[in-house]
């Protein structure tokens, strides 16, 4: 799957760094009592929340991969509405043209 040009120039351009980054992640994900599914849909949901919009369409196809629909995916996106206003809705876009393809 292809990740962001942004995360693609930080792994190139500071490998020491990305190698950090990532045994980081990796630590997080095997301490999290989430099933994969559930932790794809809840960090769209920051990603959305948080405008981190280059992300998004890693995070889907990886939600996609583990069982989500279309429509988690809009749910996802959506649920920071209330907390953060319609700022979420131009993940929409975004997160949907990924899952589609």
């Amino acid at each position: 799957m292809k990740v962001s040009k942004s995360f693609e120039a930080f792994a190139s351009e500071a490998p020491e760094y990305h190698s950090i980054w990532m045994k980081n992640v990796q630590k997080l994900d095997a301490v999290s009592k989430l099933d994969k599914k559930t932790k794809e849909l809840a960090y769209l949901a920051v990603l959305a929340a948080i405008r981190l919009e280059s992300g998004i369409p890693f995070h889907t196809k990886m939600a996609k991969v583990y069982g989500a629909t279309r429509e988690e995916i809009i749910s996802a996106i959506l649920v920071g509405l209330p907390a953060v206003g319609n700022c979420v809705v131009s993940a929409l876009p975004i997160a949907l043209s990924a899952y589609d393809v």
